[in-house]
């Protein structure tokens, strides 16, 4: 799931991720992608977190899925324009796999999430 507030990087995100043939769910914001985790979690193993968005930000989903227990079943990489996670971050590393920087290379960001999807396999 590829969850960001900006429309422009949730189209390009779902096209490029359909071209190579992984699904992709994709939500405008955290409340959204709750919702989506809570209806179908199960079909969900990758979770692209923008962390500036409005009302429930990046860090404030990481925290809620953690409280619902269910970081122990996805894999969590933040998306987004920001280039040092800095202190907000310190404390919840253990949950979040990896950070990638927006602007992204769309090559680079379908290789590396083909990569965490195949960690995920290997563990099931």
């Amino acid at each position: 799931m590829a969850v960001d507030d900006d429309p422009r990087i949730r189209e390009v995100l779902e096209m490029l991720f359909t071209m190579e043939g992984i699904d992709v769910a994709v939500a405008s914001g955290g409340e959204e992608a709750i919702e989506i985790l809570e209806n179908e979690g199960e079909n969900i193993d990758l979770l692209l977190l923008d962390i500036m968005m409005p009302k429930m930000d990046g860090w404030d989903v990481v925290r809620e899925l953690q409280a619902r227990g269910w970081t122990n079943r996805l894999l969590i990489a933040m998306l987004t324009a920001k280039g040092d996670p800095g202190d907000k971050a310190a404390g919840l590393d253990e949950y979040v796999f990896d950070y990638i920087t927006k602007p992204f290379d769309p090559d680079e960001l379908v290789r590396r999430v083909k990569d965490f999807l195949e960690v995920m396999d290997a563990a099931k």
